[in-house]
Order: C-alpha cells, then sequence, then structure tokens
C-alpha cells in the first residue's frame, strides 16, 4: 500500500499518543510483538504529525525534502505528495539521479565529482533538466567538461553554494559548517560571471545553509549557559545571515535568472521562512525527529522513528545486557551522539562500555524488570542515519503494522 501522509480524519481521546510516553511505546511493544529484533519502526501519526507541522512553521515558504535525512523512497514521495513540499534535496548525484526517473526537481546538495554519474547526467536531455547540480568554484566545471566536453552534451543545471558560516567576535571565531569557500556578495557575484559566460552550464539556483542556525541545540536539558550562547549565536548570526545573503542573491539575479534560492533547515524553518531572498528551505530532518531535536526551543516534533534491541543477557539481577546498540551519529565524538533508551524508562549506560559493537549493557530501576527477550526501545540522534543500519521499516498506526517500506539499503543502493 502507498503511504499517506495527508491529515489523519481519526479523532481519539489521544490524538498525539507521544505526549504519555507510557502509552506511546508501550504500544509500539504491543502492535509489534510477533517480529524479532533488531527492527526500525515509523509511527504513522506521529510522522503526519512532523509533516504538518513542518509545513506549519515554514509559513508558506515551499520545503526542499533533504533526502539524506530520510532515506526511504515511499516516505520522500509522500511527503512530496502534500501541498507545502517541493522537490528534493539528495546528497549524491548518482542517488540524484535515481530519483529524477520519477521527480522533476533535483539539486545535489553537495558538489559532485563521479564521473560515471556526471556521464550519466550528460547523456540525458530529460535528466539534464531535473538534476541541478552544486558548485562553488571553476574547478567543479572542470570536472564536469572533463568527463564530457560542452559542445556533446545538453547545458548541465548549477546551483552557486555561498557560505552561510559567522564570523562570531572573539573567542568564539568561525561558527558554522565548512562548505563553500564563496563568503561575500561580491565574491557570489564574481562567480556566477564566470559560469554565465562559460558554455555548457546554465546558472538557475543559490544555497546558503545556515548550519550554525539549523543545527545547533538551543533547549538541550542540564546546559542552561550552554543554551544561553547558543541562543545568542542564532539571533547574531540570523541577523547577519539575513543581510549578507540578500545582498548576494540580488547582485547574482543582475547576472542570472535564478529560479531557486535554498536555505535553512528543519531547525531554522521560522527564521529562513522570514528572510524575503529564500525561495525555498531544505529539511528533512523533522520527519523522524532523531532526538537531536529534543533540544530546540521552536519546536516540538514527535519522536516518528524508533528501534528496537533485544535483552540478551541479565549480568546482574539489576541490569540487562542489549544485543548490539552501537548505532552512533556522526559529528563531534560525545555522549549526545549515542541513541537514545527511551522505553523501558529511566535505563542509563554504563560508563566504561556504553552503546557497543556487540552489545550495550544498561542499569536503573527499570533494568531489573528486563528479561531475557523483552526489547529496550531506542531514538537515533540523526533522522537519516538510522534508515543505514536498516533494510527496512516497519511502518504502525495503534492498531497495529500497516505496511513495510524499504530504506535504500534495503533497495540495494548505497549512495553514501
Amino acid at each position: 500500500m502507498a503511504i499517506s501522509l495527508t491529515a489523519n480524519e481519526r479523532t481519539g481521546a489521544n490524538p498525539a499518543p507521544w505526549r504519555s510516553p507510557e502509552l506511546y511505546w508501550a504500544n509500539l511493544d504491543r502492535v509489534t510483538e510477533g517480529e524479532d529484533p533488531p527492527f526500525g519502526v515509523l509511527q504513522l501519526d506521529a510522522l503526519r504529525f512532523n509533516a504538518h507541522d513542518m509545513i506549519r512553521r515554514a509559513s508558506g515558504t515551499p520545503i526542499r525534502i533533504a533526502s539524506k535525512s530520510v532515506r526511504v523512497r515511499s516516505i520522500l514521495d509522500a511527503a512530496l505528495a502534500l501541498p507545502g513540499f517541493d522537490g528534493i534535496l539528495a546528497y549524491t548525484l548518482p542517488e540524484a539521479l535515481w530519483l529524477a526517473e520519477s521527480i522533476d526537481d533535483v539539486v545535489v546538495g553537495y558538489p559532485t565529482a563521479h564521473r560515471g554519474a556526471i556521464a550519466q547526467l550528460a547523456e540525458s536531455e530529460t535528466l539534464a533538466s531535473r538534476v541541478t547540480l552544486m558548485v562553488d568554484s571553476p574547478e567543479h566545471l572542470d570536472v564536469i567538461d572533463a568527463v564530457i566536453p560542452p559542445e556533446k552534451r545538453p547545458a548541465i543545471q548549477v546551483c552557486l553554494e555561498l557560505d552561510a558560516s559567522w564570523d562570531a567576535p572573539a573567542p568564539l571565531g568561525r561558527l558554522g559548517t565548512w562548505r563553500s569557500p564563496i563568503h561575500s556578495p561580491q565574491a557570489a557575484r564574481s562567480l556566477a560571471e564566470y559560469i554565465v559566460e562559460r558554455p555548457g552550464f546554465e546558472l538557475v539556483g543559490m544555497m546558503a545553509y545556515e548550519g550554525q542556525i539549523a543545527g545547533v541545540p538551543d533547549r538541550a536539558a542540564g546546559k542552561a549557559a550552554m543554551n544561553t550562547l547558543v541562543s545568542w549565536v542564532k539571533r547574531r548570526s540570523r541577523a547577519e545571515l539575513m543581510e549578507r545573503r540578500g545582498e548576494a542573491v540580488a547582485l547574482v539575479r543582475d547576472v542570472a535568472d535564478l529560479r531557486f534560492v535554498n536555505g535553512g533547515g528543519t531547525g531554522s524553518l521560522e527564521s529562513t521562512s522570514n528572510d524575503d531572498s529564500v525561495t525555498e528551505i531544505a529539511a528533512g530532518s523533522g520527519l523522524f525527529a532523531g532526538h537531536l531535536f529534543d533540544g530546540f526551543e521552536a519546536f516540538d516534533p514527535a519522536p516518528a522513528a524508533s528501534f528496537a534491541l533485544p535483552v540478551v543477557r541479565k549480568p546482574r539481577h539489576d541490569m540487562a545486557t542489549i544485543l548490539g546498540g552501537g548505532w552512533i551519529a556522526s559529528g563531534p565524538p560525545g555522549e549526545e551522539r549515542l541513541p537514545k533508551a527511551v522505553w523501558p524508562e529511566g535505563l542509563r549506560m554504563m560508563p566504561r562500555e556504553m552503546a557497543g559493537e556487540v552489545q550495550t549493557p544498561v542499569e536503573g530501576g527499570a533494568a531489573a524488570s528486563l528479561a531475557l527477550g523483552d526489547r529496550v526501545w531506542f531514538r537515533h540522534n540523526k533522522s537519516g542515519e538510522l534508515s543505514e543500519r536498516l533494510d527496512e521499516f516497519l511502518v504502525v498506526d495503534s492498531e497495529g503494522i500497516v505496511d513495510r517500506v524499504p530504506t535504500y539499503r534495503g533497495e540495494g543502493k548505497a549512495f553514501l
């Protein structure tokens, strides 16, 4: 069956069941009792809530779905069926070509050096009209021309990336992800002029991803001082970027007829939608809502994605050992990158082992009641990375399993 994310018309006493953890997780355990862990789950009501809440937060600005934060083809299709989502921001060109078989607007979020995929793109008028490549230097154009010269291919659509990082006062220094070398409005215009004069390319878009705003928690539990600092950084960085991005877009529009200007992320939907220079927002993590987003002040998503692992040992009466568990999220090493045990409540990982490749011992009040074969429910820190661990997700509602949907991995696609 096709997954639908249209608003659920079913009414009940608890339309947002995740607000009651003791009911929500216990129900997931009940409706999947016939499944052998490890397995992953997408709760349909929570997924619907997140999709519609993202649309609400974007306030009319279209959302281009960041596919790397989902990595499930059927969920991408379901979200694109909703008014408010429009187009895909892919991670790699091979992934973009696969998606473009049925999706007519795919932007590759990172520059590519994949020669085989470039050749495939350049050999098809249809794919060339559907896929846009990311560039931030003349060398990116050189890579494409080295595969197939401009006179032997259709024009390649490209998007110019502006660096959105903030040069904060000392001692903070540069804040944001290391992406494009193009930081100033003047540098953006210079590169735009170069692109439009170069045969075989069409400049159709701009992008500026404000990771220091969209991807950093400002309501992290037990970190009051850090939350205050991050909130200050976000306010100052938003003001700086809005002015600089607006100027850069205006200068580039003097040179090229841009079809889109992309910015933001799940964590910045409200603020990015207030930037008049931005025509669309890239976001996808908010659909699954990894536990990273528990620490954001502006919104409170539902825990739509989770996974269950089995208890296989009882080394002590008040401990339980879980099979596997070392599903660590990317980013700076730290405890916040670990999966979060959410049910039963009150479980703690052991400081000298934490989440391990083959086992994860836990203690706490609930550990004493766990028996061999029981499940422990976890949430991943980052949304799409969970899909790299699973071949499929079970899609469930309050009554049972309604579908099984393959991840990219389950479809035999290794794009990352």
